[in-house]
């Protein structure tokens, strides 16, 4: 498959198998793996959190955790160029601005295809994504 875009690709990462789709299909339209910036997002945690209680939470730490997490599901020799980035707060809004800050060209993101009163309790990030984007994106969809 020839590249969609020579910008970069965002591709949203929850550690899931669908995450794993979106980065195989993220990668058919990107000229290399060079251009796909992986972006896993944490929600800061409730201040009655027994590490934020502590003082053990720190954002340094678990972007460690998270990358490290990463790379053993995803070789850097398998992926070469391959840009992975943590960050904290609302997922839909810090892919969304991510995706801009980096000029992106298209963001592929997976679905779980929750509906109804789940959907409605747990939210969308995929729907919250398509709203605030400034860029094309993609959506696979769970086929559950």
């Amino acid at each position: 498959m020839s590249s969609f875009t020579k910008q970069p690709v965002i591709v949203p990462w929850d550690y899931s198998d669908m995450s794993k789709a979106a980065l195989e299909k993220a990668l058919g339209f990107a000229e290399s793996s060079a251009q796909i910036r992986v972006i896993h997002v944490t929600p800061y945690p409730a201040v009655a959190e027994p590490s934020v209680i502590w003082g053990t939470y720190s954002e340094k730490d678990i972007s460690q955790h998270l990358e490290k997490s990463f790379h053993k599901e995803v070789s850097v020799e398998q992926y070469p160029g391959l840009t992975f980035v943590s960050k904290f707060g609302d997922p839909g809004s810090e892919i969304t601005h991510f995706a801009k800050e980096e000029k992106a060209g298209l963001i592929v993101i997976s679905s779980h295809g929750r509906s109804g009163i789940s959907r409605l309790l747990l939210g969308s990030v995929a729907e919250r994504v398509v709203r605030l984007a400034t860029c094309p994106v993609m959506v696979l969809r769970d086929g559950n």
